[in-house]
């Protein structure tokens, strides 16, 4: 008996460029189905190395965001609001799912701080209207301070 959340092969697949969810939907009724011969390895692969692009990106993104909320809130406490904080939450959130769900992204966390901590210090001079010089040259902040919810500078 058919599991009707399991899709089958279909035999008249659409080609990857056509019609990309039929096309995956195709490649897992053939992954199931032990059909490897007639899998499109070399547009699986694509597609995989995409999501993983997807997920760095993703984290990269997240990371830099924490840091511009940090720099903000060390460097203009005037300015500081419940609108940075709930980022900070939010944003901390979202790293720890990610981190959650795909455990090898931790040891890359150090190295996303170091490549976005430039981006940071200049959209966070443009928010403060503060100028770059103001920030500390490299990152001031640990991961465990990055991803620790209590932490603010």
């Amino acid at each position: 008996m058919n599991d009707p959340k399991i899709p089958s092969p279909v035999v008249a697949a659409p080609g990857y460029e056509d019609d990309l969810v039929a096309w995956m939907e195709n490649q897992i009724g053939l992954l199931r189905a032990h059909k490897f011969e007639s899998l499109d390895l070399e547009n699986l692969l694509e597609e995989l190395e995409g999501m993983v692009r997807h997920e760095r990106r993703g984290l990269r993104s997240r990371v830099e965001l924490v840091l511009v909320h940090l720099l903000k809130h060390q460097f203009q406490p005037p300015r500081r609001s419940r609108s940075w904080l709930l980022t900070l939450d939010e944003q901390r959130n979202k790293i720890a799912d990610r981190i959650e769900d795909s455990p090898s992204l931790r040891r890359e966390l150090q190295g996303y701080m170091d490549s976005r901590y430039t981006r940071a210090v200049e959209t966070a001079s443009l928010q403060t209207r503060r100028p770059a010089s103001d920030f500390p040259t490299t990152c001031p902040y640990a991961v465990e301070q990055l991803l620790d919810k209590d932490f603010l500078p």
